[in-house]
């Protein structure tokens, strides 16, 4: 046993100086107070670092010793014996089993020559002898001395000759020399003329000596017997049991091949474990079809994969595994830890023996390096090593995949159900969990998801993790960089043989937890990574690629470990680490990254460090390049575009572990400071430089799974789902939309005060006063939205610092969301002004139609008076009266003329003649007759619509006229809806139809020559003018002046007879004034706020999550697409999306206003406000400015009235005409008048509650509202209305800007009309499998040339089409297309599309069950 003293140490057995602890000392102490492993554990290092360890401890209360026999088991050595020598092979074996010479130290009493320094000298030769240090032998020393005649032949005095007594201290020394019979040889003499070295020499020369004669050697093992005869106690006893279990699982190894013993003990990760493995590969990548159609291959990879899991799932526990859970769940943790190490402890025993692994290794080492690689022999040694290797983790790994598989049978389900818990707490425990099983490239998920889940029921679900992952070259010092900064122990032995991902979890302390903000530190240690022997096979770097993105990708903090020894190597780990970096970029994840270089000599490192780190970042740029290209990101040139990279912080220069070459090298203390230093920076930046909250586990756990799935695609970046990314883009799409309500909401309450305003507003207003009105108004309202926008930008700012919505990953929509707000505020501003342009008009036709109304009423209240002076004179009767009345009123409105109305078509004509100024067409403009004939037959593409060389193709001319159809469809429902609401025509409606034929246009435009736009503007024009001149007609017919004077008929009647017979009229007068003044201007107060009202009770109602984001809109709508089973439906939301969109909407609106007579109960709302402010403003006009009442004469009512109006400005318009014809000749004074107004008002209130509660035509009010609520709920959900070109699924994403379109479920391709060009039979491959597939496609766009799926971004690149989030996502549009095959092929005019067979066993449950998954929908 040894030891080694640092320069100027004294050594361990000098007199210390008085206040100086003994280093023996203090490694006594520590070694009494640590248990077994922490024993284990200082032994191992301090034979890492060539110290003594310790072999028998003194006890600290008696003169026991006690024999450390279980601290020295971890303790393993490699050397190369004499009969090696030839071959260069080596032994590599536990120290306590090794058949080794023993050599015995003992310095007797206080011989005064340093046994330790003498030993430090002879230590670089060691060697079976016991050398005895002494001056001189006492009689005791002569007792124990004469007893070890047994041992006589291997006992050496080492005998110190110094100044004084030195013949009689010679003498006892000769003395027991003779009486033990020693050869002169044997005897040793140190005078003081000799130095220590020269002395040393003569040492070694006897110990070479003494090693040829050594017949016998033994081992720590064995000295357990006599150790205890000699009264020792022995370390080893308390772990017994433990040892017994452990043999008795490994007892199988002894009598069989581990391959064999494998099969059969640990059957699951054998060859269908990894089987499984290639399937889930073959699924993403989709490589080997053969003859198949591709949704059947998948089908059959699907199949195959469910019984594969059948198949392990029927496997019974083997002995081995039993016994291993059953010894693993005993509640006793110490128990359990004895019984880990001693199996760890007994396997590497026997494969360190009976397989000779170290010596496989060393060939796979040796074929790597040569010249000329043999790559078959390589990879069946690499298999070899695989079969061969058995850990502790085959069984971990062995104990998962039983879970993993199990069917969950009830009579296993007790023995299974207990292990993620028991996983969970050794985690918790310090031991590693195997994240990523690197033999098989395969996770079980349901194993790690439920291991995870309990830990985080066990500690409380106060789970929030920093994790730290450390990527680099097989056998770089990984695993030691991670072990000395935080005192694991991840395994270390560079013959490691599984390759993969394991994690620890650090429980932080609850002082540091606010610091770092986490709960737990977890550790992710990768094996494999660039393994030399691999790197030739052809998938290695795809691998490689794979590991680390995954890694990467779950990691806040990452280590690049790299060795500036090999810079091939560092080079494709580099490579391997900025491709993994540029993808996390794309997905929004943002590690901190360091750069530790290994091996850096201390003292020139400074000075060379600048020059070497700017050399680094030139290759990590060259790097990212590379990378870039690759995925396809061309904007990406430098590696600062990827990641926050700071050459000074991020770089870190570590000496090696070692001073010289192991085994004998001393350790560097350097390595560990710099390690230190590391440590606390990390630890420091860990969470520093995140904005995010830090993940809690069952987040991890989502980016565990969504990371896994993406890497096995050819394209990660495209590929790459995260349900946590796509809630927080939701939740962002959420707050946006309320956002954008609130925004809108505002501007159209101040829109519909300005349009009151313009069209109600000062009545004596002439017309150019009225424009600058209109002027200010567009003023006031741009300064609004101004604001607004910026309130909306700061919200949007403020929402992406939060800390608790994962906002990191969706960083980059920021700017799209900023985008569309802008777009927003100018949509909204367009929209308003095109209102008050309207309103203007409105003004304009409103005026001509009061002057009439006025010119009318002076003429009949003249005929009425001069009636009435005829008739004072006469006694007449009321009949008689009635009839003088009737034959008056049909001489004077006879000649009462209407009004004149527009030539609505030769307006709308004008509008398409300006759009087309620069274009060819004026002859066909010249030439068209009337708008309204072209529309009396359906429109038809016609071949001078298509380019020439598209003409050929009947595809595209039906793929034309099905586009054109649904451009008329839809257009044409916006001309209904415009033509419902009780205005007059405008020219803005032409213009607003117009655009929307342009906007359609844009995705044909490139085919299409003009002609077709003309021809296509042309007929919706037609459509347009016959609409817009109904809306017309019937605007002029509401307000005709001679039906405008037969409504107030009555009234002058009644007039007329009380005049005739002077009776009292007041009460009569203020119902009449009631019902034409005040209840036309309450329904039109209630019906110009009702829209908002209607849009805010169904977003803030148990409906608003319906309207919440686009996604889930888009769920409600299949959902119940699905549940009516209705064919015609779905071929109208496949193909009139906006159109459906409306409808719904529209019938979602009806259906809530009618549940609980809610759109009476907003009415009544309303009614309640007005009614309030009309009661409160006749209470104050009933005074004068003073406070003081009316006079109580017929004067003050118009006072009385012209104050209500005036005090009623803001809210209602009193109208003028309708005011004087029912207050004409009123005989009545103003006190009374005033009382019976307000009864009147009591019960108009009443007679409108009682309307509003029986009314039953709740469509009729909500197509004549001003603001339509449809059409508010419909700008929200319908989003920009792209669909995919494939399958026509409606794109979801946010806002109005966004760069890319995406969906969350698309469908088969037949769904959207695409057919197999030689069979005619629609496509049922979904374009999720075919953009990952090697299938091609052609149409219009690609001028009918076949064309890669997988480059479908060449004719579609804002289009963004992942793979399914799992196998079942789309089971809902499969069901769809069995469903309706023949009837989709009938529509089509196609043949029904081939389905898999297994499509036809999905069920209604399941469809709706994917729908529910792919939305995310819980």
């Amino acid at each position: 046993m040894s030891t080694q003293n640092t320069e100027g140490q004294q050594p361990a057995d000098e007199p210390a100086e008085d206040n100086a602890i003994n280093p023996l000392d203090l490694i006594v102490a520590l070694f009494l107070c640590a248990d077994s492993f922490l024993q284990q554990e200082l032994a191992l290092k301090m034979s890492m670092c060539q110290f003594s360890v310790t072999l028998l401890l003194p006890h600290a209360n008696n003169n026991q010793s006690t024999l450390m026999l279980w601290a020295l088991r971890d303790i393993v050595k490699e050397w190369r014996p004499h009969d090696l020598s030839e071959s260069r092979g080596f032994v590599e074996n536990n120290i306590i089993q090794a058949d080794i010479p023993f050599f015995s130290f003992v310095r007797l009493k206080n011989c005064s020559l340093s046994k330790s320094q003498c030993l430090n000298h002879v230590l670089s030769h060691v060697s079976t002898a016991t050398f005895v240090f002494l001056d001189k032998v006492e009689e005791e020393e002569h007792k124990i001395l004469t007893s070890l005649q047994h041992v006589k032949s291997k006992l050496f005095f080492i005998v110190n000759r110094k100044e004084g007594n030195v013949t009689e201290d010679m003498m006892s020394v000769e003395k027991t020399q003779k009486e033990l019979d020693l050869p002169k040889t044997s005897v040793k003499i140190k005078d003081d003329r000799v130095n220590v070295a020269g002395f040393s020499d003569k040492l070694c020369a006897a110990i070479k000596k003494s090693l040829t004669d050594v017949t016998t050697t033994m081992t720590i093992e064995n000295m357990l017997e006599r150790a205890v005869e000699l009264g020792l106690s022995v370390d080893e006893r308390t772990s017994d049991d433990g040892k017994k279990a452990a043999q008795e699982i490994v007892e199988g190894i002894r009598v069989q091949h581990i391959p064999d013993y494998k099969k059969e003990q640990l059957p699951l990760q054998g060859v269908n474990w990894k089987r499984l493995s290639q399937l889930e590969m073959k699924e993403c990548r989709l490589q080997e079809p053969g003859d198949l159609e591709m949704e059947e291959y998948k089908s059959q990879l699907h199949v195959e994969k469910q019984q594969i899991k059948k198949e392990l799932g029927k496997h019974k526990l083997s002995h081995a595994m039993k016994s291993f859970i059953d010894h693993l769940s005993t509640t006793d943790k110490d128990k359990r830890d004895f019984f880990l190490k001693w199996i760890k402890l007994q396997l590497n025993a026997h494969l360190q023996t009976a397989i000779q692994l170290p010596l496989l290794r060393h060939k796979l080492t040796e074929q790597s390096n040569k010249e000329e690689k043999n790559m078959k022999e390589i990879a069946e040694l690499d298999q070899d090593l695989l079969d061969s290797s058995l850990g502790l983790e085959h069984y971990m790994r062995e104990m998962g995949l039983i879970y993993e598989v199990s069917l969950q049978s009830r009579d296993t389900a007790d023995e299974i159900s207990h292990l993620p818990g028991l996983a969970a707490e050794m985690l918790l425990d310090g031991y590693p969990l195997e994240l990523l099983d690197g033999d098989a490239s395969n996770i079980p998920e349901r194993w790690v998801t439920d291991v995870l889940t309990e830990l985080h029921k066990k500690v409380g679900e106060k789970s929030k993790l920093l994790v730290l992952t450390v990527l680099g070259v097989q056998s770089s010092g990984k695993s030691t960089l991670l072990n000395t900064m935080f005192g694991v122990q991840f395994p270390v032995s560079s013959g490691r043989c599984t390759r993969g991902a394991y994690m620890l979890f650090l429980r932080v302390s609850e002082d540091m937890q606010c610091q770092l903000n986490c709960d737990f530190i977890v550790l992710i240690d990768t094996e494999g990574l660039k393994s030399p022997h691999l790197a030739q096979l052809e998938d290695s770097y795809e691998h490689d690629n794979q590991l680390a993105t995954f890694v990467i990708g779950l990691s806040d903090v990452t280590i690049i470990n790299v060795s500036m020894e090999n810079s091939t190597e560092m080079k494709d780990v580099l490579q391997i680490a900025t491709h993994a970096f540029l993808r996390m970029k794309e997905i929004g994840k943002k590690p901190v990254c360091h750069f530790v270089h290994q091996n850096v000599g201390g003292v020139s490192a400074h000075a060379k460090t600048k020059a070497d780190r700017k050399l680094f970042l030139d290759q990590l740029n060259e790097m990212t390049q590379i990378a870039a290209e690759m995925e396809k990101q061309t904007a990406i040139k430098a590696f600062t575009d990827v990641l926050d990279y700071d050459m000074e912080k991020n770089n870190w220069n570590i000496p090696g572990l070692w001073h010289g070459t192991p085994p004998m090298a001393p350790v560097n203390t350097g390595y560990s400071e710099a390690v230190a230093d590391l440590k606390k920076n990390l630890l420091e930046t860990g969470k520093g430089d995140k904005s995010d909250e830090a993940s809690q586990i069952p987040e991890f756990l989502e980016w565990m799974r969504s990371l896994w799935k993406a890497v096995k695609y050819e394209n990660f970046i495209f590929s790459f789902r995260n349900t946590i990314a796509a809630q927080a883009y939701d939740n962002v799409c959420k707050e946006f939309n309320q956002w954008e309500w609130e925004f809108r909401k505002e501007i159209l309450s101040w829109q519909t005060a300005a349009e009151w305003d313009i069209s109600y507003g000062d009545n004596k207003s002439d017309l150019s006063h009225l424009n600058e009105l209109v002027q200010s108004k567009k003023f006031q309202v741009a300064e609004k939205i101004a604001d607004r926008d910026k309130r909306m930008k700061q919200k949007l700012q403020e929402y992406y610092k939060r800390k608790d919505s994962h906002v990191n990953l969706i960083e980059k929509f920021k700017t799209e969301f900023f985008n569309s707000i802008s777009s927003l505020a100018k949509e909204i501003q367009r929209s308003v002004n095109n209102k008050l342009d309207c309103a203007l008009e409105l003004r304009k036709s409103l005026k001509e139609v009061q002057d009439i109304q006025r010119k009318n009423r002076g003429m009949i209240e003249e005929q009425v008076m001069n009636l009435l002076s005829d008739c004072k004179h006469q006694t007449l009767t009321d009949k008689e009266l009635e009839d003088e009345f009737e034959k008056m009123w049909a001489e004077v409105t006879v000649n009462v003329s209407s009004m004149e109305e527009q030539n609505i078509p030769a307006k709308i004509f004008k509008q398409l003649k300006r759009q087309f100024l620069n274009h060819n067409v004026n002859e066909e403009l010249d030439n068209i007759g009337d708008l309204k004939d072209i529309v009396k037959d359906p429109f038809k593409v016609k071949k001078k619509h298509l380019k020439t060389n598209l003409m050929k193709y009947k595809d595209t001319k039906r793929e034309l006229q099905s586009f054109a159809d649904s451009v008329i469809e839809s257009c044409t429902r916006f001309v209904h809806d415009t033509a419902k609401t009780e205005r007059d025509y405008n020219d803005s409606f032409t213009r607003e139809l117009l655009e929307k034929v342009d906007e359609s246009l844009k995705q044909w435009s490139k085919h299409c020559k003009p002609q077709f736009e003309f021809d296509l503007k042309l007929y919706m024009c037609g459509i347009a003018s016959r609409e817009f001149l109904h809306m017309h007609r019937k605007f002029l017919s509401d307000r005709d002046p001679k039906l405008q004077l037969e409504k107030y008929k009555p009234q002058y009647l009644s007039d007329f007879l009380d005049l005739y017979k002077q009776r009292d009229d007041c009460q009569r007068k203020a119902k009449d004034f009631v019902r034409c003044c005040i209840k036309p201007a309450v329904e039109d107060y209630i019906s110009r706020s009702l829209g908002i009202d209607i849009v805010d009770e169904i977003l803030t109602s148990c409906h608003s999550a319906e309207y919440s984001s686009r996604s889930f809109f888009q769920y409600n709508i299949q959902k119940e697409l699905l549940q009516k089973e209705d064919f015609e439906s779905f071929v109208k939301y496949i193909h009139t999306y906006d159109i459906y969109v409306k409808d719904w909407i529209f019938q979602h609106i009806l259906q809530k206003m009618s549940e609980d007579k809610t759109l009476c109960k907003l009415k009544n709302n309303n009614l309640q406000v007005i009614v309030t402010k009309i009661t409160e403003a006749t209470e104050r006009a009933s005074k004068g400015e003073d406070g003081v009442q009316l006079p109580d004469n017929q004067e003050s009512i118009t006072k009385l009235i012209n104050n209500m109006r005036k005090y009623l400005i803001k809210d209602i318009s009193i109208s003028e005409e309708a005011e004087k014809s029912t207050l004409f000749q009123i005989q009545s004074t103003c006190h009374p008048f005033t009382e019976s107004l307000s009864k009147s008002l009591g019960e108009l209130k009443e007679q409108l509650q009682e309307e509003f509660s029986n009314s039953e035509d709740i469509t009729e009010t909500l197509n004549k509202l001003p603001i339509k609520p449809q059409d508010e709920l419909f700008k929200r959900m319908f989003g920009c209305g792209k669909q995919c070109p494939f399958c026509k699924v409606p794109c979801e994403a946010g806002g109005k800007e966004h760069e890319k379109h995406h969906a969350a479920v698309h469908r088969p391709q037949g769904l959207g009309g695409y057919r197999f060009v030689a069979t005619e039979k629609l496509v049922e491959t979904l374009c999720t499998t075919s953009v990952h597939s090697k299938d091609r496609f052609k149409n219009t766009d690609t001028k009918w040339k076949y064309h890669p799926f997988k480059k479908y971004t060449t004719y579609y690149p804002d289009w963004l089409i992942p793979p399914d989030s799992t196998f079942e996502a789309s089971d809902y549009w499969k069901y769809v297309l069995v469903q309706y095959n023949e009837r989709f092929a009938q529509e089509y005019k196609a043949k029904p599309a081939d389905v898999p067979e297994a499509w036809r066993r999905i069920t209604k449950e399941q469809a709706l069950k994917g729908l529910k998954d792919a939305f995310n929908i819980k």
